[in-house]
């Protein structure tokens, strides 16, 4: 079998103040959301905005940079992977949720006008982690 490529680059604004979390072992995970606009004139002439939403997820290192620079409106820069986790709720529903996983975040909006450049610097998780956020998964949204 042929080997695979899941890579996602995005640019877009925060919708929300990023909230950090950590693991059962002590690991920060910070999620957030990130809105991406495009914008196109139609065959009519009119012009049109779509909007997409995306939730991101940071682990260690880069979490802890996530939670303490970013806010709400802000324009950031995300790269990372597409991952898609579940978990039952108390009803027994099943629930899928796909999110970015981000390795790299660069800041492009306006705090202090500069852009900054951050990477989980090889600071990778376990499957542990993963449970972790199973757990929580109905919690880590919006």
């Amino acid at each position: 079998m042929g080997r695979g490529l899941n890579k996602v680059m995005v640019i877009g604004n925060m919708g929300r103040d990023p909230e950090m979390r950590y693991t059962p072992s002590g690991k920060p995970v910070t999620s957030f959301s990130l809105a991406s606009s495009r914008s196109w004139v139609a065959p009519g002439g009119e012009r049109r905005e779509e909007t997409e939403w995306f939730n991101v997820v940071a682990w260690g290192g880069l979490a802890e940079i996530c939670n303490q620079k970013l806010y709400k409106s802000q324009q950031v820069y995300v790269e990372g992977r597409l991952q898609t986790r579940s978990w039952e709720d108390d009803n027994g529903q099943r629930h899928f949720r796909t999110e970015i996983v981000a390795s790299d975040m660069i800041i492009l909006g306006p705090r202090d006008k500069a852009k900054l450049k951050y990477n989980r610097n090889g600071d990778d998780h376990n499957e542990d982690d993963d449970d972790f956020l199973s757990d929580f998964g109905d919690d880590l949204d919006n």
